[in-house]
């Protein structure tokens, strides 16, 4: 914990507060390690079931994160505002910033001809009665999903995937449910579902997504939903294979106690076929965004499901936000028509393919698997994150420990290709060989 901050309090309620202030305030940054209870007990003079009651109600609201023996800490992305939430740690000058998972900036389809098409189109403003999902964007849509095999007969629109996913998980759960999450999985969801009072349950992944045994001992231990990335899983690249989906659908069939969500965030830029599961549990939902292909601040998503599910969602967005803005619909709708952009994507699509698999045969050349079979990001396995990370920072590389992506799993890095030169991987592939197995220091000789 920062020796800049001191904890307060005499009750479980103020002790939380005043960690909860810290974070606000800056003053306790994300992964910061907290005393332990019989430390901070001593310190606060309070009972140490008074100092776990804070820390409880501290992760039960998403805050913190208790790891063991590593104890315990501030969480990645605490669910409440800091006074600098708005800056992101610059990279050290000089590293090249492969840690991101952000879409290459330059081949992202350009906006402003689209904008301008639509201020010359523009006709009477809409307003409250008006507003929702234009039919002209689901049609289009469900075309789309059809042709991947998606049954879209229900259809709604949220302010991106993660929007969506939140408002399913709102919808269905309550605090305490559990839900199964692929470990290792997106950062982000983990966050969420310990920001909504959920309990996670890590399934591991393997190329070809979930495993069925992790999927059913999930189910065995109690899990009331089910999230599944169907392509680019981010941060391993699996994709769910034919396979892998008959094998899913089987375990799955017939569970009406459970909510099935799929996250096809890659969409357009997956050059692997999708396999989905969609429909195979009575309570199921799709949900497809816009912002990899098209670009992030297009906060925009499909999500179709069975009637009762979609229903759920677009209503409680009734009674919210509303609407997602049907500017915005009217530009993803354009975007969506346009041949010149489909092949900007496709672009994209092939030139992160060859920048990722390149990569991966680059590593494979100096020995080391690395995973990856779509989307913008490589995960390499290793047996020491912190050494390798430091080593390649050394090297002028920064890349993402796998720690954020992990509940139990085994230590890995993420490195996002999106922005790495196709020139660079073999200089890239050398500097994290040499971090994963360093020369040694010759020792005193006799």
């Amino acid at each position: 914990m920062s020796a800049r901050y001191q904890v307060a309090g005499t009750t479980a309620a103020e002790i939380s507060a005043s960690i909860e202030s810290g974070i606000r305030s800056a003053a306790l940054a994300p992964g910061d390690v907290l005393p332990p209870v019989r430390e901070l007990a001593a310190r606060l003079a309070v009972s140490p079931a008074t100092a776990a009651r804070a820390y409880q109600e501290l992760r039960q609201r998403g805050l913190v994160v208790t790891a063991g023996r590593h104890g315990t800490r501030v969480r990645p992305r605490p669910p409440v505002a800091s006074r600098r939430s708005a800056l992101r740690p610059p990279t050290a000058p000089g590293l090249r910033d492969l840690s991101r998972g952000e879409p290459d900036v330059r081949l992202l389809p350009p906006l402003g001809a689209h904008l301008a098409g639509l201020a010359a189109a523009a006709g009477e403003p809409v307003g409250y009665p008006a507003a929702g999902v234009l039919p002209e964007l689901a049609e289009a849509a469900r075309e789309r999903l059809a042709a991947d095999g998606v049954p879209a007969t229900e259809l709604t629109v949220t302010g991106g995937a993660l929007d969506g996913i939140e408002r399913l998980l709102g919808a269905h759960l309550r605090p305490g449910d559990a839900v199964a999450v692929e470990d290792p999985g997106w950062a982000n969801l983990l966050d969420l579902v310990a920001a909504l009072g959920l309990r996670p349950i890590g399934v591991p992944v393997d190329d070809d997504g979930p495993l069925v045994a992790g999927v059913g001992a999930a189910l065995a231990a109690g899990a009331r939903a089910l999230i599944v990335t169907s392509r680019a899983q981010n941060p391993t690249g699996a994709a769910v294979s034919a396979e892998r989906a008959g094998e899913l659908r089987a375990l799955l069939a017939g569970r009406s106690d459970l909510l099935l969500i799929e996250d096809d965030h890659a969409a357009e830029l997956a050059r692997v076929p999708l396999h989905p599961l969609a429909g195979a549990t009575p309570a199921w939902a799709f949900v497809r965004s816009v912002s990899k292909p098209f670009g992030p601040d297009l906060r925009l998503a499909v999500l179709v499901g069975d009637e009762t599910t979609v229903a759920r969602v677009a209503g409680r967005a009734r009674v919210g936000a509303g609407w997602v803005s049907t500017v915005l619909q009217r530009l993803v709708l354009a975007l969506w028509r346009d041949p010149a952009v489909a092949g900007l994507v496709d672009r994209a699509a092939g030139s992160y393919e060859r920048r990722r698999t390149g990569l991966i045969d680059a590593l494979a050349g100096h020995g080391l698997v690395a995973h990856g079979r779509s989307g913008i990001n490589v995960w390499l396995p290793v047996d020491d994150e912190t050494s390798v990370l430091t080593a390649l920072r050394d090297a002028g590389w920064a890349v993402a420990p796998g720690a954020l992506h992990r509940i139990a799993g085994p230590p890995a890095l993420r490195i996002t290709v999106s922005s790495l030169d196709e020139a660079e991987i073999p200089e890239l592939a050398e500097a994290v060989a040499r971090a994963v197995r360093p020369t040694p220091t010759p020792g005193f000789t006799a």
